[in-house]
């Protein structure tokens, strides 16, 4: 982490905790970045699910034992997961213990896999919501960023229609941006000049 600190300077988003290296690595790597694999939109779906009602940091500083609790986000291991596996998990101090969370990551698993049999993958599935195409906007303020939008509430009832939970237009929202369906870096961020 120690690489970004000759970056602090950049003007960044105003989102980001600049005293939190995870966030700044996130924000500087990952964020708005078009995600094109598999495993890792399942990770994305997982953490976003597990942020509902809690800050972003904390499912950041756990993300490493959430990729060993659920088997590095391998969705055909998650699928399989039974009661006792699940009540294991929710003896598990690395990732966020709430039922209804853990349990909607199994049965969203499952869903998943659905979605790559129906679409060839996961990414097709999704991507296809913008035509594979990410759609950026130009933000200049934080309060101008929706919560959600028209596509966030589509993408959202299509999802819960095909039984995953933890997917409201909010959080799907948060996930588009995560995997760069929309670029929302704001219009001084240096990650606009270098999407």
């Amino acid at each position: 982490m120690a690489g970004h600190d000759h970056g602090r300077d950049l003007p960044r988003c105003g989102w980001v905790d600049l005293k939190n290296p995870l966030y700044v690595a996130y924000h500087d790597e990952e964020w708005g970045v078009p995600l094109h694999d598999e495993r890792k939109h399942f990770e994305m779906l997982v953490l976003e699910g597990a942020q509902a009602g809690l800050s972003w940091a904390t499912i950041l500083k756990r993300r490493e034992g959430y990729r060993q609790a659920f088997d590095n986000f391998e969705p055909e291991k998650v699928a399989a997961y039974d009661e006792s596996k699940i009540e294991a998990l929710l003896q598990n101090p690395a990732i966020i213990r709430n039922r209804l969370k853990v349990r909607s990551a199994v049965k969203n698993a499952r869903v998943f896999l659905e979605i790559q049999r129906e679409f060839g993958s996961f990414d097709n599935y999704i991507w296809g919501f913008v035509n594979h195409v990410p759609v950026i906007n130009c933000f200049q303020h934080l309060e101008e960023i929706p919560a959600q939008t028209p596509l966030s509430v589509e993408i959202s009832k299509d999802l819960k229609k095909r039984g995953m939970t933890f997917v409201g237009p909010t959080i799907m929202y948060a996930h588009m941006q995560a995997i760069g369906l929309v670029n929302d870096h704001q219009t001084h961020c240096f990650k606009r000049q270098t999407p």
